[in-house]
């Protein structure tokens, strides 16, 4: 019997990047309202379904669109500020000092706004976003079309939208209470960093995440600096700091990690933490490598963040999928470490479970949703391919 659908798109190389990563050469999906109902080959779908509007892809490649694990989007208004300076100093005095001054809701909107549209030519559908006036941004980005992980940003000393902790949880809470449930914005909570928050900003910032069942994202390890200091003030790194304060037992999205010991990846492994890699930003603030091929033996969901505009100078997903396969080989001395098929997942499917969306987007699967995108292969720069 046929199916009725609202689009098909036909005549694609399909890339499903499902577990079993299963692809079609000359494929087709079938939508239906926001969700797929139909995956596989060509002759196969035209004949199970009938839709009033047919896409001819033109054999172009089909596939996920891409996610951002992890960003500042409104940053794109902050675009080559303070080049050339590690991140303490570049943070501390000259980004935070600016986004004290300008930084208002209007800004925030805009910025996203800008970057939304640079996120769409880059092929990224979904991503997790971490800032100020949060609820701007997920006003420009439901506009945009686009999903996004929005988390407000909770800060032990004032920031542009709160003269205290106490002032950004509860403008948390606000826009929880506003977001949840949205078809594409997952609302979230941001406690910054270890040392940029206190004990008190830690439990309360956890205790809401698990209370409403939303993620909490933070930076963790960014620095050697940042775990020295860690090490100096409580006698123990960054990511068991975290621990005693249960941070783990809510759905984590852990930005950076790029000075974990092997026993700080377990952890994160056994608490189910999504890792957000960032390549262009770590070496841009000389911030150092992180040990993804360990990472991923381990099991952790790896996904590959932008990072802002202000320490990458770009939102280019496939620049930073390249950068990360080629970091991962360059730093290990194994060519086989991240290979494409990888590199690719940590983009989409393993970026999706990366910031806790592994059951809505990040690959072609019935019942998923439909954040589809088309990549040309037909251009001079990929003839011939093989």
């Amino acid at each position: 019997m046929v199916q009725k659908a609202d689009k098909l798109f036909i005549n694609a190389h399909v890339l499903c990047m499902d577990d079993d990563f299963n692809r079609y050469e000359k494929g087709a999906v079938a939508v239906t309202g926001d969700h797929i109902q139909g995956v596989g080959n060509m002759d196969q779908l035209t004949k199970e379904y009938q839709a009033p509007e047919v896409i001819d892809c033109k054999g172009k490649i089909l596939m996920p669109g891409l996610v951002d694990a992890h960003t500042h989007v409104p940053m794109n208004l902050l675009r080559g500020l303070g080049d050339d300076l590690r991140l303490d100093v570049w943070l501390l005095g000259f980004i935070m000092p600016v986004e004290r001054e300008f930084v208002s809701p209007e800004f925030v909107h805009l910025g996203t706004s800008l970057a939304c549209a640079e996120l769409i030519r880059s092929g990224v559908t979904s991503f997790a976003d971490m800032y100020y006036f949060e609820d701007q941004v997920a006003e420009a980005t439901a506009a945009a079309g686009l999903r996004a992980i929005c988390c407000q940003t909770i800060l032990k000393f004032p920031s542009p939208d709160a003269d205290s902790f106490e002032e950004a949880l509860a403008a948390s809470e606000t826009m929880i209470k506003k977001w949840k449930g949205h078809p594409l914005i997952t609302p979230a909570v941001a406690p910054h960093a270890a040392y940029t928050s206190t004990v008190d900003i830690l439990g309360s910032a956890t205790a809401l995440a698990q209370k409403y069942d939303v993620p909490l994202h933070i930076h963790i390890a960014e620095t050697s600096q940042e775990v020295e200091d860690c090490l100096d003030e409580f006698d123990m790194p960054v990511v068991p700091y975290l621990e005693q304060f249960d941070v783990f037992n809510a759905k984590v999205i852990a930005a950076h990690c790029v000075h974990i010991d092997e026993r700080e990846m377990h952890k994160l492994e056994r608490y189910g933490v999504g890792v957000a890699h960032n390549p262009t930003s770590n070496l841009k603030l000389s911030s150092g490598i992180a040990k993804i091929p360990r990472m991923l033996e381990l099991g952790l969901n790896v996904g590959i963040g932008t990072d802002g505009v202000s320490s990458n100078n770009d939102l280019d997903m496939f620049e930073e999928i390249r950068l990360a396969a080629l970091l991962a080989k360059g730093s290990s001395g194994d060519p086989t470490a991240v290979p494409a098929r990888t590199a690719i997942a940590m983009a989409s499917s393993m970026g999706a479970k990366s910031i806790h969306l592994g059951d809505q987007t990040g690959s072609l699967e019935v019942g998923k949703k439909a954040d589809l995108i088309l990549v040309n292969i037909d251009t001079l720069h990929n003839s011939p391919h093989y």
